[in-house]
């Protein structure tokens, strides 16, 4: 990687279009001048600069934001939730809410949505689509910005990940950071961005930049793991790839958002920061700056790639300084220490300081304290405002502003902004520097020229036969071999008679092998397990889905159970999937074969297991031996846990 550049300026929202751009419309009048076409978005009948794809895109937003009401201005600080009909969670789907969503658009002026629809490529392009053409209609024909969480690997975790079976399927980040093959990252999210923009999205929320130096915590999926420098890489090349080059977002580009600044992998006890109960990271009383540092690095490299946005951290940075100072027990959207001090005035950040979702919510009883037990947690209880839960909501919105924040995910509370600027807590010449900063990039992803997806091109792009194969051999390279005793693998006989759980049996007889019930009539077997956890907070909405606790398998594990069974008769594959760092010592005992998964279809495993493929991962994090060397471990810190099972960086070849 090139050496930091610092983001002094970001070229490509300083240079103005060449040449003629095509035009999409759902029926704004065209303006021709100049023998040049342009889209007349407030029909005045004249060519307003914002209107002038000839200007640099800070020009036009500048011109733009000149232009807008008060309303329209706390509106495009709104990032909102675009509408289904189904009404699920957190507004999945498979088609919108048109009427909700025109609400949104028309009455709060809503320029930014998440989007969380499932469907087929086709059908989801033309639903972005039919928002596009709702939000041309509005006053000034500001487009929408479509955003979405990670869409093309395994995990699916309510406002965190969607799987989308239409796109190209990859392993977890973790499983890229197992490959640790900067130009495969790079082409994933070339492909990645290919396919969102097929469909009508701009934006990625996406890296997690955090360090996984907390084995136990929830989130580890997400990242590429627990070395500061080989996530720096991994975080350079991905929003590289997302964003179409290293000059910032373009009309062929998606925006990356970094997440989570900063700090976030710290977290205490391995509790995640969606819950009351989980708002702390932890540094230890010695730490200093030093342990801070080592979390902000992987950062670095998405600065270096000029990201267009960033998103602050839940947690509260329990024990950290900075510049010789605590840090404000505030989360940090709120912080404007993390937000001010640091990231704009240290590192030179330009781009869009994103809120994660829900920080202006109010945490009352149901969310501090969780449902009681027999009731289900709800996420209307959801509110992650930590350090900030006993002020006002407007409160809330006006320290985010002061600290540094540009827009508010999950919100579409507007009001609360307009109110702030009458009562003058805020100024409207600070609302404007934060809409000029969203529609900057709004302008430079080309939207203002069209919006639109074509339908036909969405169904050929989106999980074409070359980037499934893709995803397919990321799958296969990613499988980490951690013990093969007596060279059991690859498989070499060809008519073996195999038991297996958790694999398809069909996957098994197209290898021409037989696929037996009884162990005792199998010559191997092959099992696939996941790594064990806990669910210490049920009563929690997030406590619902994020895994805590333990990292050790016990008999109370039905798969650790069944492979204690089975592999005491006869020789035995494991295939263990890592979302955290398993204690796999009991497994190793067993096992003939072991191998860490980060991500396979049944059809990437079996390549590897007979002989196609090769196993190419390396642990991206250390394997902890026993539970008390991971409670001996600091959250702070990474490669601390004492006498690893396997090392970061461990990986047999065959």
């Amino acid at each position: 990687m090139k050496p930091l550049r610092w983001l002094a300026f970001v070229p490509s929202l300083a240079i103005a279009q060449a040449t003629q751009p095509h035009l999409g419309t759902r029926g704004v009048p065209i303006i021709e001048q100049d023998g040049l076409r342009f889209k007349d978005l407030d029909r005045n009948g004249k060519l307003d600069r914002y209107e002038d794809w000839r200007l640099a895109p800070e020009a036009r937003a500048r011109d733009l934001s000149a232009r807008m009401t008060l309303d329209e201005k706390a509106g495009t600080m709104m990032h909102g939730t675009a509408r289904a009909l189904s009404r699920g969670v957190l507004g999945a789907g498979a088609a919108y809410d048109t009427a909700a969503n025109r609400a949104l658009i028309d009455s709060v002026k809503v320029t930014s949505m998440i989007t969380r629809l499932v469907g087929d490529a086709a059908s989801i392009a033309a639903q972005n689509n039919a928002l596009q053409a709702i939000a041309e209609h509005t006053r000034l024909g500001i487009p929408l910005t479509i955003s979405t969480d990670p869409r093309n690997h395994f995990q699916d975790v309510a406002g965190q990940s969607v799987v989308t079976p239409v796109f190209s399927q990859w392993p977890e980040t973790l499983g890229l950071a197992a490959i640790g093959d900067t130009a495969l990252v790079r082409r994933f999210g070339d492909i990645a961005r290919r396919e969102y923009r097929a469909v009508g999205i701009h934006m990625a929320l996406s890296p997690q930049a955090d360090v996984a130096t907390e084995p136990r915590w929830g989130r580890i999926s997400g990242t590429f793991g627990e070395d500061a420098d080989l996530a720096l890489r991994m975080v350079h090349a991905y929003v590289e790839g997302f964003q179409h080059g290293v000059r910032g977002v373009d009309s062929a580009g998606v925006a990356a958002v970094v997440k989570h600044w900063v700090g976030y992998g710290a977290a205490r006890g391995g509790f995640d920061s969606h819950g009351y109960y989980g708002r702390f990271a932890s540094y230890g009383p010695s730490a200093g700056t030093t342990n801070l540092m080592y979390h902000i690095r992987p950062f670095l490299g998405a600065f270096d790639a000029n990201v267009a946005g960033v998103m602050p951290t839940y947690s509260i940075l329990q024990g950290a300084t900075w510049d010789g100072r605590p840090i404000e027990q505030v989360g940090a959207g709120f912080n404007r220490q993390l937000l001010t001090d640091m990231l704009r005035t240290k590192y030179g950040f330009r781009g869009i300081v994103l809120t994660d979702w829900a920080i202006t919510n109010d945490c009352a009883k149901r969310c501090r304290e969780g449902a009681p037990p027999g009731q289900r947690p709800s996420f209307d209880d959801l509110g992650m405002p930590w350090g900030e839960e006993d002020v006002p909501m407007r409160t809330r919105f006006v320290t985010a502003v002061r600290a540094g924040v540009d827009q508010f995910g999950g919100s579409e509370r507007a009001d609360m902004l307009i109110d702030a600027v009458r009562a003058r807590e805020l100024s409207e010449a600070r609302l404007d520097s934060s809409v000029v900063r969203v529609l900057t990039q709004t302008f430079a992803l080309g939207l203002f020229e069209d919006p639109y997806v074509d339908t036909a091109v969405a169904a050929r792009t989106v999980g074409s036969a070359d980037f499934r194969e893709a995803g397919l051999d990321a799958q296969r390279r990613a499988l980490v071999l951690l013990e093969n005793k007596g060279a059991i693998l690859p498989f070499r006989r060809p008519a073996l008679r195999v038991y297996l759980r958790g694999i398809a049996p069909g996957a098994a007889l197209r290898e021409g092998w037989s696929v037996v019930t009884d162990p005792a009539q199998a010559d191997v077997a092959v099992m696939r397990l996941a790594a064990p956890f806990q669910q210490l907070h049920p009563g929690y909405v997030f406590g619902q889905f994020l895994h805590e606790g333990s990292l050790a398998f016990n008999d109370s594990n039905p798969d650790f159970a069944e492979f204690e069974r089975v592999s005491a008769k006869l020789p035995t594959i494991a295939v263990v999937y890592l979302d955290r760092p398993a204690i796999l010592t009991p497994i190793k005992a067993h096992a003939r074969a072991l191998i860490a998964s980060f991500g396979a279809r049944d059809e990437a495993l079996l390549d590897v297991l007979a002989g196609r493929a090769r196993p190419e991962g390396k642990l991206p994090f250390d394997l902890p031996a026993s539970m008390s060397a991971v409670l001996a471990q600091r959250s702070d810190l990474a490669h601390d846990i004492p006498h690893p099972l396997y090392r970061f960086g461990y990986g047999l070849r065959y």
